[in-house]
Parts: C-alpha cells; sequence; structure tokens
C-alpha cells in the first residue's frame, strides 16, 4: 500500500537527521495517513480511502465527497480519485435517466 494520499496526492519526503554535532543522517518524512470513510450520496454507500488530515478537511470543506470530486478537475486529482469520480458520475447519469 502506497503511502500517498488518495486526494492531495501528498507523498513520502526525504531529508536529512542534523545531530547537534552537525552529522547528517537520512530520515524520511511521512504523511498523516489517516483510513476514513465518507458517505457517498449518489453511490449510496461508504467509500473507504486512506487520505491525509489536509485531504479529510479540503472534502469536508468543500461539502462532502460528491461534490468535492464533481467539482474538482481531472488535472487535479490522483488516478484513485480520478476513478471514483467516474463511478460518481456514471451513477448520478443512471439515476438521472
Amino acid at each position: 500500500m502506497a503511502r500517498r494520499c488518495g486526494i492531495t496526492g501528498k507523498g513520502v519526503l526525504t531529508g536529512n537527521n542534523v545531530s547537534h554535532a552537525n552529522n547528517k543522517t537520512r530520515r524520511r518524512f511521512l504523511p498523516n495517513l489517516q483510513e476514513t470513510s465518507f458517505w457517498s450520496d449518489v453511490l449510496a454507500a461508504q467509500v473507504q480511502m486512506r487520505l491525509t488530515t489536509n485531504g479529510i478537511r479540503t472534502i469536508e470543506h468543500n461539502g462532502g465527497l460528491d461534490s468535492f470530486l464533481l467539482g474538482t478537475p481531472d488535472r487535479r486529482l490522483p488516478v484513485e480519485a480520478i476513478t471514483l469520480k467516474r463511478r460518481i458520475e456514471r451513477a448520478k447519469a443512471k439515476k438521472a435517466a
């Protein structure tokens, strides 16, 4: 499982631990990933995702998972989010027909 946010695309960064004696050793900065589930009104189901806390706040700020994905252009979304967006669009079109 990749250490990458499904909405923002934030991943692992690398850097140095620097000691008081100025010794430098490599380290990794891991994103704050949380396993969370959102309710999709269009799909009428829970959708589980691994998101950073910033990604969770972004979705909640934009009115939920459906409205966030439908209102965000594809070029700003990772592949996982684009596939979920397509599922929501198909279900919405099916409901309308």
